[in-house]
């Protein structure tokens, strides 16, 4: 099934005589996962390890995996550093935080400005992190045991 865009949800919901059926014929394309359900089938679709994860992200293992059980609630930071560990692109970035009930980037705020540019430009969190810095903006990907 074909991933339909939030602005033809948003057209469907207009034209819904009823939400039960706008609900039923488009429940494949709402948020129902949790953020380990949503991230475990982002290792599935990216194909790869939490391990490899780890150290893409700059995160302690353990608090990795802390997170990928649903231990941890991560912060809006840690998820974007997540997001660089494997390796997403901006929309799935964006659909990540979405499913974990954070702010989205946004293009109007300088620090997510820096971001979303390492982003769209698939940067590490190395490379990301020296344009942050660069800009006089904190960081992501600080290991748990140094918070």
């Amino acid at each position: 099934m074909e991933t339909k865009t939030t602005d033809e949800l948003k057209h469907e919901i207009r034209a819904a005589t009823a939400i039960e059926d706008y609900l039923k014929s488009n429940r494949d394309n709402l948020n129902l996962r949790s953020l380990p359900e949503h991230l475990a089938f982002l290792l599935s679709r990216k194909g790869i390890s939490k391990a490899e994860v780890v150290r893409g992200s700059l995160l302690s293992r353990a608090y990795v995996y802390q997170i990928f059980s649903g231990e941890k609630t991560p912060s809006r930071d840690r998820l974007i550093a997540l997001a660089f560990g494997m390796g997403l692109s901006e929309d799935e970035a964006q659909s990540l935080l979405k499913v974990s009930k954070n702010r989205e980037l946004y293009a109007r705020d300088e620090r997510d400005a820096v971001i979303l540019f390492a982003l769209q430009r698939g940067q590490s969190i190395l490379a990301a992190n020296e344009l942050l810095f660069e800009h006089g903006f904190k960081t992501l990907g600080v290991p748990e045991e140094f918070v």
